[in-house]
């Protein structure tokens, strides 16, 4: 486990070596590692840093309003409407690697327009250890480690946690004094719901994603799983009301891990199942199976893409 009273200052004394008197900008998704990466780097330069969410369109319910209350006091925040581009740049993919390859190169490029805007020519990053195994060892690319595009418009990328796990962050979370909130929300991908729908990124498919995760989340949070999530799997036959329908097939998630590098599926009772299927069945027409995915890590990854 990391020495947090150790790490901090290091972290700190490395983002000011690394920045100079350089501007930079810090890609904030809300999840642990990049507000924690952002916190360290805010400590440790102030204004110098420019953090940078872009709504891609692909993030759970509400992620957006979140950002604007829990990173308020960052006056320099600057949040990037820019769900219409990525759609655009998923158009037509199916292959999982091919998406998180566009959409690791369109965030780059949403990077490369705020640092053209605000002068910046460093990128701070919250890579962790995890993230560079998986994309070093071809298990799948991270948007912000393999899914990088070849060509890439900053002097240098700063990524303070990049040998860290992610209970280890936590850890740097809290002594950094993050609400519990963002120390203790599950893992969220960096491509977000698009490795959550199975083939081409729709619209439709990412309601369907969102809103059922939204439900599982909010089922399974005295479970407390490491990880828990939906994914639109494709469709199936149902009948609702009196009515044949064709409708989508959603798989409930939810594991128990350490740092994700091995997971295993939790084990969950019958009647918070039936309550999960029953609720997102209810509250979306246009789902008519709810299935529960019971595999382990390895042979399974967490996500489906």
């Amino acid at each position: 486990m990391v020495d947090v009273e150790t790490f901090i200052p290091e972290a700190k004394a490395e983002i000011e070596a690394a920045l100079g008197d350089e501007t930079a900008i810090i890609a904030l998704s809300g999840g642990v590692d990049s507000s924690t990466a952002a916190a360290l780097a805010y400590e440790a330069v102030g204004d110098q840093l420019v953090p940078v969410y872009v709504d891609t369109g692909l993030m759970r319910k509400g992620e957006t309003e979140g950002i604007r209350e829990t990173f308020s006091h960052m006056d320099s925040l600057r949040i990037v409407e820019a769900q219409d581009r990525f759609l655009d740049a998923l158009a037509g993919v199916t292959d999982p690697e091919e998406k998180r390859h566009a959409i690791g190169e369109q965030f780059i490029r949403e990077f490369e327009t705020v640092a053209k805007d605000v002068d910046a020519s460093m990128l701070v990053q919250g890579t962790i250890y995890p993230d560079r195994i998986e994309s070093e060892g071809t298990i799948k690319s991270h948007h912000n480690v393999g899914g990088l595009p070849d060509v890439v418009d900053f002097d240098g990328i700063v990524e303070p946690m990049r040998d860290l796990y992610k209970d280890e962050v936590r850890e740097v979370a809290r002594e950094l004094g993050l609400d519990s909130v963002v120390s203790e929300r599950m893992p969220f991908p960096g491509p977000g719901l698009a490795v959550r729908v199975l083939g081409e990124v729709t619209e439709e498919k990412l309601r369907v994603a969102r809103e059922a995760t939204a439900v599982v989340e909010d089922e399974l949070e005295e479970a407390d799983p490491w990880q828990a999530f939906a994914a639109v799997l494709g469709k199936a036959t149902g009948v609702k009301g009196d009515n044949r329908v064709h409708g989508w097939i959603v798989a409930v998630r939810s594991v128990e891990s350490r740092d994700g590098m091995t997971a295993r599926a939790q084990a969950l009772d019958w009647e918070t199942l039936q309550r999960i299927q029953s609720r997102i069945t209810g509250q979306l027409d246009s789902v008519s199976r709810v299935v529960y995915d019971v595999t382990h890590k390895p042979p399974a990854t967490i996500e489906y893409e």
